[in-house]
Formats: C-alpha cells, sequence, structure tokens
C-alpha cells in the first residue's frame, strides 16, 4: 500500500479540493456568462451605443427592477428618475428578467466600455431565486447566486477601477416574511455584504423602508409583491441619493 508523506498528503488534499472547487464552479450557471433572446440582444446593443457616446458619470445595472426606473406613469419611476438621476448623467443598463449570469455578459460585451463613471448602482439576484418553469428545478442556491454577483462585482472593478460601486441588497418580495424566496434573497444579502471593503465597493440594505413594521410588503409599494410603484422608487431615489452623492464626490 502506497503511503504518503505528510507533505505528499497535503499536496493530494489541496489539488482534490481545488478539483471540487472546479467542479463546483462549472455547475454555478449563475457565474457563467450567456446572452438571451435577440430582443434582449437588441436592447443590450442599444445600451452599448449609448456607452460608446460617452458621459455617463453613473450607470445602474440590474433586472427589470431597475428597468423600471425608465417606465411612465404611476407604475414606474420614470418622473423619479427624471428629478434626482438623469441630473447625474445616469444611465439605466436594467433589462427585466435578467439574473446574474446575463448581466455578466452584458458587461463583458460593451456595457462598461466608452465612459469612465464616477459611481455604478447594482441590484441583481431576484431572478436567480425560485424554480424553473417545471416549478422542480432550482434556478440557482443562495451561494451560488452570491457568488454571481461577487463576479460582477469583480468585472466592475477591472472594466470600471474608478468607479466607486453602491452594491445595494436585493429588493424583499413576497408579500410575508417567510415567503421562501424572501428567505432566499435574506441569505444572499447576508453573504454578499461581505463584498463591502469600505472603499471601492459599498454595500446598502434600505429593504427596511419598503416593509410595514410587521415585515409584510405592501401592495401601495409593490402591487405583485416584486416591482416597485411611484412610491416605491421615490423611497429608493431617497435611500440613496445621499450615499451615491457621496461616492461620487
Amino acid at each position: 500500500m502506497t503511503s504518503f508523506t505528510p507533505f505528499l498528503r497535503r499536496t493530494f488534499l489541496a489539488a482534490t479540493l481545488a478539483g471540487f472547487a472546479t467542479v463546483a464552479a462549472s455547475a454555478n450557471t449563475a457565474i457563467q456568462p450567456v446572452p438571451r433572446d435577440a430582443n434582449w440582444v437588441k436592447r443590450h446593443d442599444g445600451f452599448v451605443a449609448i456607452a460608446k457616446k460617452g458621459g455617463i458619470d453613473v450607470v445602474f445595472i440590474g433586472d427589470s427592477i431597475t428597468d423600471g426606473w425608465r417606465r411612465e406613469g404611476p407604475k414606474g419611476g420614470k418622473a423619479v428618475w427624471d428629478a434626482h438621476f438623469a441630473p447625474l448623467k445616469a444611465a439605466n443598463f436594467g433589462i427585466g428578467g435578467d439574473r446574474t449570469q446575463h448581466v455578466l455578459w452584458r458587461l463583458q460585451n460593451g456595457e462598461l466600455d466608452g465612459y469612465q463613471a464616477k459611481a455604478a448602482v447594482v441590484m441583481i439576484g431576484t431572478n436567480n431565486t425560485g424554480f424553473e418553469p417545471d416549478k422542480t428545478t432550482p434556478r440557482s442556491t443562495p451561494a451560488e447566486t452570491s457568488a454571481g454577483v461577487a463576479e460582477i462585482i469583480r468585472t466592475l472593478r477591472t472594466k470600471q477601477p474608478q468607479a466607486k460601486i453602491l452594491l445595494l441588497a436585493i429588493f424583499p418580495r413576497g408579500e410575508k416574511p417567510d415567503h421562501p424566496q424572501r428567505l432566499q434573497i435574506a441569505e444572499i444579502n447576508a453573504a454578499i455584504a461581505k463584498l463591502a471593503d469600505g472603499k471601492n465597493v459599498h454595500f446598502l440594505d434600505i429593504n427596511a423602508k419598503f416593509l410595514a413594521a410587521d415585515g409584510t410588503l405592501p401592495k401601495e409599494i409593490m402591487p405583485d409583491f416584486l416591482h416597485p410603484v411611484d412610491q416605491g422608487y421615490e423611497l429608493w431615489a431617497a435611500a440613496i441619493k445621499e450615499p451615491l452623492a457621496k461616492l461620487m464626490r
């Protein structure tokens, strides 16, 4: 029987663990950049064109919740955006339905090129929670989603090293505190909070702003218990206006 010296034993163990880590990473779709359909690529191309024009001081990155800043009327945040963020030379690079892997692909394919932002506002991951249409296959675990968010932050730091990042906690979803996806989101937020370094990456959890005293999510703020309406966007803007201004100085 072959015997290992302590050195060889440590080397063997390290190689084994590295192999497991590689397999785990390869199985995590949340960190694998991938595009979606043709309409989605068309929207991405529009963002790339905006990026190439330059003149962007702050970029908002996310999914339908961020996308909603451009939606007009009481169901959207355009009026709030025009009042608070358009004057800051802000760009909205949010696309409904995106998961971390889709944002990664966008950021690696032109949406961070052609300008030097002072700040980036990031919120992503809610679409990684829950299940696929078959109702049995998990989209991503909280750990996988957190890894996807971390990869997005790394990409931002690489492509826009001068930009300060305001990483927002994923907003609450589901009416009640014990909603399964609300619980997943809480776990993700606890993990991504650790990405803050107090210098380039700053984490901010404004979720309490949206919730009633008993932890329920009011319909007046998010009628579908996921997407804010104008009142929700007002709360969002008020909560990040000063922190964002400090990062842009």
